[in-house]
């Protein structure tokens, strides 16, 4: 894999992850999420670090980056595909080990958020597959 391509995509991805996942989790479906927790109290910090989170958006990004490289040439559709599909798969594993191992969210929470995260990946894989796009093809 071409280092530049990796890194352009990560950034990028990881960029797009963060924003839309701020828009998607903060401000759209925040009062699901607060109505849907388990019996756990106190888990939800007042205040979100930031700097974890944008790390947590590098790597999903480079996760992403990495599964598209993979899969070949491909359009903005194709990417977005990747995306959406590694984040349902990563999230609908993280919420039923957290379901299944603690109260941290109800059911219907750990339903709903790998489906969210279809739409999250999906918009990173777009961005990424566009990015990519703009480089031209990968180095042999």
């Amino acid at each position: 894999m071409d280092s530049k391509r990796f890194a352009a995509g990560t950034v990028v991805g990881g960029v797009v992850l963060w924003a839309t996942g701020w828009v998607i989790f903060n401000k759209l479906f925040s009062t699901f999420y607060a109505a849907n927790v388990g019996s756990a109290t106190g888990v939800d910090r007042a205040e979100q670090i930031q700097w974890a989170i944008a790390l947590s958006a590098l790597a999903y990004g480079a996760l992403i980056t990495m599964m598209i490289e993979k899969s070949g040439p491909g359009s903005i559709g194709k990417g977005a595909l990747t995306g959406a599909i590694v984040g349902f798969l990563v999230w609908l594993n993280v919420d039923m080990v957290f379901y299944g191992s603690s109260n941290i969210a109800n059911l219907t929470r750990s339903m709903v958020d790998p489906v969210l995260e279809f739409v999250h990946g999906g918009l990173g894989g777009a961005s990424i597959a566009f990015v990519l796009g703009k480089m031209g093809s990968k180095a042999g």
